[in-house]
């Protein structure tokens, strides 16, 4: 397989996929990068490269994309998800590096330190024109509390200064503990000496602060923005300051990078500005790099990654108690999917006993990636398998019952076909671990004790002798090997189940032959490799 790494990836990252062939190309233009991106399995970026549709057209073989860093903005993540693209980034790698950038910037607008430092080194000694304002006893308004914004409060604390935060998902119980007062944008507008923003970049926050909202802030105000180009209006924030409408800002981000010559921001006294600096610490290009290695490395074994922005998120606690489940819940979709008479209309999960304790949904997702693979032609992955479902009007149903009788945790997927809800539509399977290590343990209300082959030969039956050695027979003549078998039963009597573990495929006159031995009802074979 083959990586990208673009935009100057740190060596730390890079040495962490040895085993694959890495094309270290630090500057390309876009125009190359479209023409050669159908080489590669694997991307890597930061903020120069970007990651169009255009682009993602021509990459027929690319399963990931990694940005080393936080934003994905240079980055389709929609054209990636459709084409079952995983795209990761790295959201604690640069938090330690972007909070101290926007410390510095708050402390150089308090400190007039840039313009300070320009005088000097023009041969000047002026102390009067430099005479800053302390933090303490200053309000701060944080717009955004992620772990950036909860950064720069904790930090802004030490300072003795006081701390409003404006946040649509932070509680009173979280504000509590990190110390701020939870308000209002207008709250913070009338009240800070200092606004700092950290949001993400949406429709939504896209120009949250122009003229209207700069001319409501407190007089004395300063701005600073790490966070992302075209939150806050430029022309209007440049004009705000020649007016005196705001004191000072210190931006590190824009909304076309690199700047250009005649940017409105560009020699306006009282502004700050550094060129996207917020992550350029030494520390934080290793941790950004290392974290997409990770990831990218993890996509390319077939395991799953736990940074992925265009997939439910999955934290590495939850990921502990889940992945022994993952294999196993591919398996129940690809065997409830072979199963199934027609078309699938509704997949029900229910998840019973201690699994219910954490978030199921990536198990959800594994388990329909297992029962669509086998049955498209396009690759079904951990991204676009939900997408793919709802595409194919299946409804998916997830249930939690902690209560469960003979197992500490039991899976369960029920189908229901398009021809309806009558026995023929409808199939069903249900799976545990014992120990580590996955078991079907019972089809179609049959009880069995499977452990997944890479083949199963499924065949409902009537319980006399002779059905069982027939097929044994069958199997034999055509040269397929039966590593082990189970009968199962249930309340029906005279009625049972044979699952056989298999080495081969069983070629179609094979199947045929086994369907018309008096006394089997079906034969549904089972290919685990499709998944």
């Amino acid at each position: 397989m083959k990586i990208l790494a673009a935009d100057g990836i740190s060596p730390e990252g890079i040495g962490l996929l040895a085993e694959y062939e890495v094309d270290v190309r630090d500057k390309i233009a876009h125009e190359e990068l479209v023409e050669i991106i159908g080489d590669y399995d694997a991307l890597m970026v930061r903020s120069a490269s970007k990651v169009s549709a255009d682009v993602l057209a021509r990459a027929d073989k690319l399963k990931i994309i990694g940005r080393a860093g936080v934003g994905v903005d240079n980055i389709d993540v929609k054209a990636a998800t459709e084409r079952g693209i995983i795209v990761i980034n790295s959201p604690g790698g640069n938090t330690i590096a972007a909070t101290e950038h926007t410390m510095a910037m708050m402390l150089s607008l308090a400190r007039k330190i840039p313009a300070a430092d320009a005088t000097m080194h023009a041969g000047a000694w002026d102390r009067k024109s430099f005479v800053g304002v302390e933090l303490r006893g200053k309000t701060l308004g944080v717009i955004g509390m992620g772990r950036i914004g909860s950064g720069v409060a904790k930090r802004a604390l030490a300072f003795d200064m006081n701390i409003i935060a404006y946040d649509p998902y932070i509680n009173e119980e979280r504000a509590k503990a990190l110390g701020v007062t939870v308000g209002t944008l207008d709250d913070i507008f009338a009240a800070a000496d200092f606004i700092t923003v950290h949001m993400p970049l949406t429709k939504e926050t896209r120009g949250m602060i122009s003229m209207p909202e700069l001319r409501k802030m407190k007089k004395g105000v300063r701005l600073v923005n790490c966070a992302r180009g075209g939150i806050i209006n430029e022309s209007d924030l440049a004009a705000a300051v020649k007016d005196g409408i705001v004191t000072g800002a210190a931006i590190d981000v824009f909304e076309s990078e690199p700047l250009a010559e005649d940017h409105p921001l560009r020699g306006v006294p009282g502004i700050v500005l550094t060129p996207h600096l917020g992550a350029s610490t030494v520390e934080a290009q290793i941790g950004v790099s290392v974290d997409v290695a990770e990831g990218i490395r993890a996509a390319l074994r077939g395991e799953p990654v736990t940074a992925a922005v265009n997939m439910a998120p999955v934290s590495k606690e939850v990921m502990r108690v889940i992945r022994p489940y993952i294999t196993l819940a591919e398996q129940l979709g690809c065997t409830v999917c072979s199963l199934a008479e027609g078309p699938i209309s509704h997949v029900e999960v229910v998840y019973n006993g201690e699994i219910t304790e954490v978030n199921t949904s990536f198990l959800t997702t594994a388990l329909l990636k297992g029962m669509l693979n086998p049955i498209l032609e396009s690759e079904i992955n951990y991204v676009n398998a939900p997408s793919v479902a709802k595409s194919r009007g299946i409804k998916v149903t997830e249930i939690k019952e902690k209560e469960t009788s003979h197992y500490s945790t039991l899976i369960t997927v029920r189908v229901t076909t398009a021809a309806g809800t009558a026995e023929a539509g409808t199939a069903e399977v249900q799976g545990t671990l014992f120990g580590t290590e996955g078991r079907i343990v019972r089809i179609n209300g049959f009880r069995v004790d499977i452990d997944p082959h890479e083949r199963l030969l499924i065949c409902p039956h009537i319980n006399r002798p002779g059905v069982i050695g027939t097929v044994g027979s069958i199997m034999g003549e055509a040269g397929i090997n039966i590593s082990s078998m189970q009968v199962g039963k249930s309340k029906r009597e005279g009625m049972s189940i044979m699952a056989l573990t298999i080495d081969h495929d069983i070629p179609d006159d094979t199947l045929a032959r086994v369907l018309a031995i008096d006394g089997i009802f079906d034969a549904k074979f089972v290919n685990f490799e499709t998944i």
